[in-house]
């Protein structure tokens, strides 16, 4: 018998990031427990792309091109949302890259393009999808952190921003709690997605990963997934300003 606490059906998700490894492998998951799914990328035609393989399964889904630095943009796409399907329930924030390099050489650039991307982004997606929710009294905010958020030599750039937008996710929890949004954010560790497997490195990494690991693999986007499943339902309505480590016990 299905718990009706841990479906998603009539509720609707926006998904920053949602072309990749992380965010498409949430949308599909988001859509099959019942939601309607928007996935917003920088990119809109891999977007839309993700949205259609979704389509063709019988699930609700759509792709649209999104900016999330630019905060006016923001604004309107969640207003454009809630006015197509109405309301809501769900955003998650899975946007963001690495501009590795160690601190000595690290340069000006490679800073502000992180900590804007991975920080005011999540900043901006989180403020425009808090006031629908805050009207509707019901929200689940997750955004994606990392294992890096601890610190990470060679990624001072990365971990302040990841360590940023677990700060940011509390002090939304403590704010936001009264008028029934929920705010946690998730921290993968190593996590095998397309643009991993790519890198020459990779067997190294793995295996470097793998060794530091509890349990002995690497993290896939379904962990992730399920996580997510997990938090954006009614089920984890007392869960609030947690940091969830998916990361086969790996956590500093």
């Amino acid at each position: 018998m299905t718990d009706p606490n841990t479906t998603l059906t009539d509720q609707v998700a926006l998904i920053t990031g949602g072309a990749g490894g992380l965010g498409s492998a949430a949308g599909s998951w988001l859509a099959a427990a019942g939601a309607t799914v928007v996935l917003a990328d920088l990119a809109a035609e891999p977007a839309r792309a993700a949205a259609e393989k979704l389509t063709a399964q019988g699930y609700a889904a759509e792709g649209i091109g999104l900016d999330v630095t630019d905060s006016a943009a923001v604004e309107a796409a969640v207003d454009d949302v809630v006015a197509r399907h109405g309301r809501l329930d769900v955003l998650l924030t899975s946007h963001g890259f690495p501009r590795d390099g160690r601190l000595l050489e690290m340069s000006d650039e490679q800073w502000r393009s992180v900590l804007d991307v991975c920080l005011f982004g999540t900043f901006t997606a989180v403020r425009a999808a808090a006031r629908p929710m805050a009207a509707a009294g019901y929200g689940r905010i997750i955004t994606i952190a990392s294992r890096a958020w601890h610190g990470n030599p060679g990624q001072a750039n990365y971990s302040a921003a990841k360590a940023g937008v677990v700060g940011l996710t509390r002090s939304v929890a403590k704010e936001l709690g009264r008028k029934g949004i929920t705010a946690n954010s998730l921290a993968p560790g190593l996590v095998e997605t397309p643009s991993l497997r790519d890198l020459d490195t990779f067997d190294a990494i793995r295996d470097r990963a793998v060794k530091d690991n509890s349990i002995k693999r690497i993290g896939t986007p379904d962990d992730v997934a399920a996580a997510v499943t997990f938090l954006a339902s009614p089920a984890s309505g007392f869960i609030t300003g947690e940091v969830v480590h998916v990361s086969g016990g790996r956590f500093g």
